[in-house]
């Protein structure tokens, strides 16, 4: 039995590496500055003296954000073959994965000088780096039911420190931009391997072998509190389930015969029954979500996949990731030409810089107060008038207001993003698919961010670096995915109807149990 200062060392050094590991890339913004600065790709511009020496050429920008655009579209792609992989090996073979990926990948931007151009090792080098963040962040996941009354705080801890280590970079950026000569990338990553060693040295020692949970129980627990079997976790008292107390000791006492029944019965996990707690819980929670949670659960992953729940999510999903990641790519020459001013677009860069990874922390706590007392339908609703405000404000020139009103919106949006389709997928397909789902959704809108490096070419071409064509067509996109998201839900719960059985009145749950 693992104490609890090991548990709690554990989560410590989990979200300690997570806020040097597990996102790093997303921190593109700051790190392009750097990497004109020090010359990447400066061998495919034509010597011409309009452009500043300083300044990258078309042909010097489009590469740098292609390596972006490759390697976070990678990170998505990650999600489905290394859940499949923690799966199988746990989640200490996978978090060593992913800290021989940080390794490699400090090794080709330490080595780039004498291996390029021989082979591309910074693309190579980021490439690793993506790969390597899902796997450590990833493996740390079952943690959360290390503590099992504390799951939430230690997903919101690993959570944020994901967002968070979008930062290092920026802090890279302040000290090459401090220092008379700079801070070298061979250096700087010479440093950075002090990161994958701890994870090995962790990993290696006091890491847990197997996972707590799966990602699916972990989802359960977030949603209904109980764990795997439908039953109070350990340490509850089922206060969370219900405050009355006479009504509490009915359920759990109900349960516990239920249970004895299942065991009796010998019941697998798979096909077992529901308990009177998980059938009490469901019930509340399909009121909650207007009727919502539930719809699919209990139907293959591969019904799920074909229907328009999927179907339609994953639409919406991967027009706001693409979004989220060019502008991630192009901030700066989008805000360049937007304000026609160089120095308001590095002073916006800079901002931006700073509000990614502060905005993920700041409004965790608000996305959990608005899915605790929202329903799915409203949440989404949020999501989208976000998702198209945005893309209105990326549209208004010579407004440095409007531009940096966009800006912190973005910041929110993206972690609020991330966890309403994370929240989708656990209250429409349910627990049992969740990892599958979750997963391949993920993988697929990773795909499909491979076609900002398309709407990059043109902007830079056919466009002459004007964002505006390419945005007011995200913004089409966007605001029609909505519209049949959202109409589309809201048919088919006026179809469904009012709750059948109020979770208020739970005397059948109980009198069925009481003749036992």
């Amino acid at each position: 039995m693992i104490n609890t200062r090991v548990k709690l060392l554990q989560v410590v050094s989990a979200s300690l590496w997570c806020l040097g590991s597990a996102g790093i890339i997303f921190g593109f913004a700051a790190f392009k500055i750097i990497l004109i600065q020090e010359g990447v790709y400066s061998d495919r511009c034509v010597i011409d003296q309009t452009v500043p020496s300083k300044e990258a050429c078309i042909a010097q920008d489009l590469k740098l954000n292609d390596m972006f655009t490759i390697s976070a579209a990678l990170t998505n792609l990650m999600a489905l073959p290394v859940g499949y992989i923690l799966d199988r090996v746990g989640p200490r073979i996978s978090g060593i994965l992913g800290s021989i990926c940080l390794f490699l990948g400090s090794c080709f931007f330490i080595m780039a000088n004498s291996w390029y151009p021989t082979i591309d090792p910074y693309l190579m080098g980021y490439i690793m780096f993506a790969m390597g963040g899902p796997f450590v962040f990833i493996s740390c996941f079952q943690l959360a039911n290390s503590f099992p009354k504390r799951s939430g705080t230690i997903l919101a801890v690993l959570t944020g420190s994901f967002d968070t280590s979008s930062a290092l970079f920026l802090g890279y950026r302040l000290i090459y931009q401090s220092l008379p000569h700079g801070l070298s990338l061979r250096k700087f990553f010479t440093i950075y391997l002090i990161v994958p060693v701890f994870i090995l040295i962790c990993q290696c020692t006091f890491m847990p072998h197997e996972s707590y949970k799966t990602m699916g129980t972990i989802a359960k627990i977030a949603e209904e509190g109980l764990d795997e079997n439908g039953q109070l976790i350990e340490g509850d008292d089922g206060t969370n389930i219900v405050s009355d107390d006479s009504e509490r000791a009915s359920l759990i006492n109900n349960n516990a015969i239920e249970t004895g029944r299942n065991m009796i019965g010998g019941d697998s996990t798979l096909h077992r029954r529901k308990s009177v707690l998980e059938t009490y819980m469901e019930n509340k929670l399909e009121h909650k979500t207007g009727g919502m949670f539930g719809i699919l659960h209990g139907e293959d992953a591969w019904s799920q996949i074909k229907s328009p729940w999927f179907i339609l999510m994953f639409i919406f999903a991967s027009i706001a990731m693409v979004r989220i990641n060019y502008f991630i790519a192009t901030v700066r020459s989008q805000e360049e030409y937007l304000l026609g001013d160089i120095e308001l677009a590095i002073k916006l860069n800079g901002i931006f810089d700073v509000l990614l990874p502060v905005g993920g922390v700041i409004s965790i706590p608000f996305i959990g107060m608005i899915l605790d007392h929202l329903k799915p339908l409203t949440t989404l609703s949020i999501l989208s008038i976000m998702s198209v405000t945005i893309g209105i404000f990326g549209l208004i020139p010579r407004s440095f207001a409007a531009n940096l009103f966009g800006i912190i919106l973005l910041v929110l949006y993206r972690p609020f993003y991330y966890t309403v389709v994370s929240d989708y997928c656990s209250k429409v397909f349910g627990f049992d698919t969740f990892g599958t789902v979750y997963g391949l959704l993920t993988c697929l809108c990773g795909l499909f961010t491979l076609t900002q490096s398309l709407m990059d070419k043109w902007t830079h071409t056919t466009f002459q670096m004007n964002p505006t064509p390419i945005n007011i067509v995200l913004l089409v996109i966007t605001t029609v995915s909505c519209t049949s998201l959202i109409g589309y839900i809201n048919h088919q719960l006026n179809i469904a109807g009012p709750k059948k059985n109020n979770p208020n009145e739970n005397d059948n749950v109980h009198s069925e149990y009481n003749t036992l």
